[in-house]
């Protein structure tokens, strides 16, 4: 284990591009897809997605699920991970100016493109999303430890 794995966990958040959403319909079937992702803080991830694709219909008929971020290009023995249990929404309306406007800054920072209103209300095929980060886990391989980020905006 990392000697700060909090420090580790902030880290590999903001590293990232990609998590894991894991996510299952009202029977119970899993279903686990990849989304590009900006972080707000530890605690809040945004991502967008069509609202008839799976995990999306999934969100809304059970808003509780878990994400994962980590490195898949690292050698088998060297992996790190965040893992995070969270509960899932479309953004709500009142949220959305602020959300996208973070979305949209994260996404320009990295190089990719620029992101409207008109790209995720209305006819548009995208909506936004977010997940509240209710616990994290840091893991080193198999091994996995409950980590305890101070509150931070979500």
């Amino acid at each position: 284990m990392a000697a700060d794995p909090a420090e580790r966990v902030r880290q590999i958040i903001a590293a990232g591009r990609y998590m894991t959403l894991a996510t299952a319909d009202a029977d119970g079937r899993p279903w686990a897809t990849p989304v590009w992702y900006a972080p707000v803080g530890t605690h809040a991830f945004l991502w967008l997605s069509d609202p008839d694709v799976r995990h999306s219909r999934n969100i809304a008929a059970r808003p509780g699920i878990a994400l994962v971020i980590f490195d898949s290009t690292v050698e088998p023995g060297q992996s790190e991970a965040v893992y995070v249990d969270a509960v899932a929404e479309k953004v709500p309306k009142s949220d959305l100016d602020d959300a996208l406007a973070h979305y949209d800054s994260h996404s320009t920072e990295q190089g990719l493109r620029s992101w409207t209103k008109e790209d995720v209300t209305g006819t548009a095929d995208l909506r936004l999303y977010r997940a509240r980060a209710t616990t994290h886990h840091y893991g080193v391989d198999s091994k996995r430890t409950q980590v305890r980020l101070s509150s931070d905006a979500a």
